[in-house]
């Protein structure tokens, strides 16, 4: 299933959809089914949240899967319109590279990583999904590629140089 926008008016963040999947539970009857839903939800500004929610009815799964997006928001490090440094991170088999790219370029990602990345406020970049295509652990694994990216202030800080010797080669290029 293909992401699906999905704006909630109270909250001002922009909410998307990632998948609806009909999940089973075999009891002595026969199967219980229910629904789970997975959100993305992020201020397009480097705050980003995913929240999972189950229920008996696909409504009451998304209400479920925003309020725990809202509480698991998380703040993220970015370079302008992209990140600062290519990043690589897995869960389960999924393995998914993000790689900064130049202004202009767009968002070269599919399905769930590209919903990721729209939420979170990124408009350049470079991906590749490696490994296992299960949508809920490509997003896991590019929400944690995400937390993991440093800033340039503070790697600058840790290499000891200037933060303009730590930029990617089109910022350096822009500065003399």
């Amino acid at each position: 299933m293909d992401a699906i926008d999905y704006q909630n008016v109270e909250t001002g963040y922009d909410e998307r959809v990632i998948e609806i999947a009909r999940v089973a539970k075999v009891v002595k009857g026969g199967r219980r089914f229910s629904f789970r839903v997975t959100i993305v939800a992020g201020d397009n500004n480097g705050k980003i949240g995913i929240g999972i929610g189950k229920a008996n009815a696909v409504p009451e799964a998304m209400r479920k899967a925003t309020e725990r997006a809202h509480k698991d928001m998380h703040r993220v490090n970015l370079s302008g319109s992209t990140i600062p440094h290519a990043v690589t991170a897995k869960v389960g088999g999924a393995v998914v590279l993000l790689k900064p790219a130049s202004p202009g370029t767009g968002v070269i990602a599919g399905g769930g990583v590209r919903a990721v990345l729209g939420a979170v406020g990124v408009h350049d970049i470079l991906t590749k999904s490696l490994g296992s295509n299960t949508v809920l652990n490509i997003v896991k694994a590019t929400l944690q590629a995400l937390e993991s990216l440093k800033s340039p202030q503070m790697e600058a800080a840790n290499r000891g140089k200037d933060v303009k010797d730590v930029l990617p080669f089109w910022e350096r290029r822009k500065n003399g």
